[in-house]
């Protein structure tokens, strides 16, 4: 069952190969056995989800089940889950039970998705390798020496690991498509607005968006229907009609244009992650797509505007975790002052501390004119050199990392190493578009993606292309020996 797609899994459960409680159970079975060892969840939730399998099982046999009743997810531990702890992998919330759900995990719920628990993740989302968790580091299925990437990793890892059909994840800059290349599958970052970010943990409010982690581009398109949409709870979601994102995908490409970055091919990149899109690109091109290349020059800028406005926008966000309303609390506090010193210094880890620090200095009097706003003018530089690509392309491609996953504990001491992992990535945060990362070889051993940008509400033609890849290659369907 678990090397299933969620099209075969739906399609067994109609057949009734299967029930949703046989479904469900055995793969709550599976994380019971073999989660230890990657450290994937923080929360499980099967009692939950074997109830939920059986109500789904009396509806289907009524005929009454909803579309995707009985998919197994999970759900990255960022999505605030009514009655279930909602962590953002942080000590600060590990005693916070959301009183609500998040309108992700409600879309997803009333299709029948059944979650069978939370995800690890980096400390509210900062990182890219997800040793920055205070439940500990997840392990790659593929080395369990090495990272999953992050701040998903826990997501990536277990849809890699086929402990899920899908996961949620979330991506500020470049958090689902990282791990997503590192652990070998399909991260799709919707364009900003489209998928709504209403009781998603904030971390930098303008660059976080929602998105998926699944096997396939097929997949993806399935859960983006769901998930896409306007939500009046989100003040930035998009007021737009929702395509049917899997009526696209078997559209033909000849023709399509498609620009290769030259920003993104140089020193740094990994010879065999270039290959593997060399490769890509010539398969494209004898379906009749056009190659070319574009330029994106202010990319080049992208890292230390994206380490002065994410931060910037974290030392806000965070402000309202001080030990007074929820979350964490120091013991026997002297007075405000105190309560408020020490239940931050206890509750947060290094790198969110960092992080605040940084933000705060940026958008201190004397300083905000020189970095914060000076970075806001390079996000927009940024965002002109997309548009004008797309004047003359309709998708771009790169590489998704600049190398395979890293050994654990490798970069824990070498931040700006740590940060250049996200160095293809963030310019699509910056810019707010859509992107996502698809399985196209191995390096060493370990599985690396191509990276496929789109023009703003391209979400479909980015699915296409994959698509079309994942008809002609069978990297997507490649699992860790150990966990088929």
């Amino acid at each position: 069952m678990h090397e299933q797609s969620i099209s075969q899994m739906l399609d067994a459960l109609d057949r009734k190969e299967y029930s949703c409680e046989e479904l469900i159970t055995h793969h709550v079975d599976r994380i019971h056995q073999l989660d230890e060892q990657l450290n994937t969840f923080i929360t499980h939730t099967a009692e939950q989800a074997v109830t939920r399998a059986r109500v789904l099982d009396t509806a289907r046999a009524k005929g009454e089940a909803p579309p995707l009743a009985g998919i197994p997810i999970a759900h990255k531990d960022i999505f605030c889950t009514e009655g279930v702890k909602t962590s953002a992998g942080s000590h600060m919330l590990d005693n916070f039970t959301s009183p609500y759900d998040a309108t992700v995990v409600e879309k997803l719920q009333a299709v029948g998705a059944i979650s069978l628990g939370k995800t690890n993740m980096d400390e509210f989302a900062m990182g890219s390798s997800n040793e920055n968790s205070y439940y500990g580091a997840v392990k790659n299925p593929w080395s369990e020496t090495a990272v999953p990437g992050g701040s998903s990793g826990g997501s990536a890892a277990a849809v890699a690991a086929r402990l899920c059909a899908a996961a949620t994840g979330t991506d500020t800059g470049g958090s689902i498509r990282q791990p997503a290349s590192m652990c070998g599958i399909t991260g799709l970052k919707p364009t900003y607005g489209r998928v709504s970010r209403w009781g998603m943990i904030a971390y930098a409010s303008s660059l976080d968006q929602a998105g998926t982690l699944t096997r396939s581009a097929e997949d993806a398109a399935i859960l983006l229907n769901v998930m896409a949409g306007y939500d009046p709870k989100d003040s930035t979601s998009l007021f737009m009609d929702v395509p049917d994102y899997t009526q696209a995908l078997n559209k033909p490409i000849d023709g399509l244009r498609i620009g290769v970055c030259q920003e993104y091919f140089g020193q740094g990149l990994d010879p065999d992650i270039e290959s593997g899109i060399q490769l890509a690109l010539k398969m494209f091109e004898s379906a009749g797509a056009v190659i070319s290349d574009v330029t994106i020059p202010a990319s080049q800028h992208a890292i230390p505007a994206y380490y002065v406005i994410a931060p910037a926008e974290a030392s806000a966000n965070l402000s309202r975790y001080d030990g007074v309303r929820f979350g964490y609390r120091c013991e026997s506090p002297a007075d405000l002052a105190d309560l408020y010193q020490r239940s931050r210094n206890e509750g947060f880890g290094t790198e969110v501390k960092q992080r605040i620090m940084v933000g705060s200095f940026a958008l201190s009097a004397g300083y905000y004119d020189a970095y914060y706003r000076k970075a806001q003018q390079i996000r927009r530089l940024i965002k002109d050199d997309f548009l004008a690509a797309f004047k003359k392309v309709d998708l771009i491609i790169g590489p998704t990392t600049p190398t395979p996953a890293f050994k654990i504990g490798e970069k824990s001491e070498d931040q700006i190493s740590m940060y250049l992992q996200d160095i293809y990535t963030i310019t699509s945060n910056l810019a707010g578009l859509p992107a996502g990362s698809f399985p196209v070889g191995f390096s060493q051993g370990l599985p690396f993606g191509v990276q496929i940008i789109g023009n703003y509400l391209d979400e479909a033609r980015i699915l296409n292309l994959a698509h079309r890849l994942q008809l002609e290659t069978d990297w997507h369907k490649m699992s860790p020996e150990e966990f088929s």
